[in-house]
């Protein structure tokens, strides 16, 4: 996984909340260690139902799984290039991956995990998404295919199989070299060596919630379902995840002396049910000085040229943002990022600059 657990979240993982990491579950895309991230949450043997016990699957269940995952793959492709090109960037927070995300049926809440089971999810992991240009995709790993082994090592099923697949890696991946993996594909088995890439480490959430903001803290990378819904384009996407990945790698929330806060506000909002209560005004983080957040954009604004994204319509996205969900509006974006004015000037500076090296064939570095 990618970074070991708090010890202050155990109560959180009881929570059995939906595991919303689409761009990078730590497990496999992220498994740079065997230990839980903060905000994975593992299954309680306790509390999940056994096939045989499954109620008939309602078409709303379904349908909101179905809209879950949409999301989840859209925040997927737009992070890949994102993490794998920036790597250098990322500086301590850059991780040899194997490039692929996976999960089974009980990566899902309990309120999910009849639907989970009904679409072809059981106790074997599956690859849910795989990383464009990374080892997996230039190996043939596919989404739909169920991991058999990793190194000659049996992979678990059931309610723990991510966390102990996650031990079977660390050692693996620790030595660099390409990983041999066993996949059942359809009735045929097969083994690929899937060589590591080296991206950046953080992993991106999806919040579930219909306000419209982003957090970051320091680790992972929380859009909301509101702010998903908000955005025009996977491009303005982009623009989005780039400015918190920035966050990250900069280390301004623990700059701020915010993480512990922002760490719970992601934990909160990754649950089925989130606490309302919970998130009044700005849910008590301190909004970014204009200085660290026009920092934050200088250091996006090259991740996402560097990602091959245009940053031509970065101005108008914020701007738009700033207009419809001003600082007065509780629990919106601009409340923690308010010097839209300041970052918009920093943002046409660098802009001009980044594009002067682009065309003088110069390095793509801050």
């Amino acid at each position: 996984m990618a970074v070991p657990e708090h010890p202050a979240r155990p109560a959180v993982r009881r929570l059995r909340t939906l595991k919303l990491r689409a761009a990078l579950l730590p497990l496999v895309l992220l498994a740079a260690c065997a230990t839980q991230g903060p905000g994975t949450i593992t299954s309680t043997p306790d509390r999940t139902p056994t096939a045989a016990a499954m109620p008939p699957v309602a078409p709303a269940e379904q349908a909101a799984l179905r809209n879950m995952r949409a999301m989840q793959d859209r925040l997927f492709k737009v992070t890949a290039p994102l993490l794998t090109a920036n790597a250098p960037l990322c500086k301590g927070n850059a991780r040899y991956l194997l490039g692929f995300t996976a999960k089974n049926k009980y990566s899902f809440s309990l309120s999910m995990a009849n639907a989970a089971q009904s679409v072809g999810f059981d106790d074997r992991l599956q690859v849910t998404d795989v990383l464009p240009g990374s080892g997996a995709a230039h190996n043939d790993v596919q989404r739909g295919d169920f991991l058999i082994s990793a190194g000659d090592k049996p992979i678990p099923q059931g309610q723990n199989a991510e966390r102990l697949t996650a031990g079977i890696l660390q050692p693996l991946i620790a030595g660099h070299a390409p990983i041999k993996l066993g996949l059942q594909r359809g009735t045929a088995q097969m083994t690929v060596n899937v060589p590591l890439t080296l991206a950046c480490s953080f992993s991106v959430e999806l919040g579930n919630a219909d306000i419209v903001n982003a957090y970051a803290d320091g680790q992972r990378v929380l859009v909301t379902r509101g702010m998903m819904n908000f955005v025009r384009t996977d491009e303005e996407l982009a623009y989005l995840i780039a400015k918190e990945l920035a966050h990250n790698a900069l280390s301004q929330p623990g700059r701020q002396k915010m993480v512990k806060t922002i760490g719970d506000v992601i934990d909160n909002l990754m649950r089925a049910q989130p606490d309302p209560t919970t998130l009044a005004g700005t849910a008590g983080i301190l909004p970014y000085g204009q200085d660290m957040d026009a920092g934050a954009d200088t250091l996006a604004l090259y991740m996402l040229v560097r990602a091959g994204y245009s940053i031509d319509n970065v101005p108008s996205f914020w701007q738009r943002l700033a207009t419809q969900y001003p600082a007065s509006v509780p629990n919106g974006y601009t409340a923690i990022h308010p010097s839209t004015a300041y970052r918009l000037a920093m943002i046409g500076k660098v802009t001009q600059i980044i594009n002067a090296k682009k065309a003088a064939g110069k390095p793509l570095l801050p």
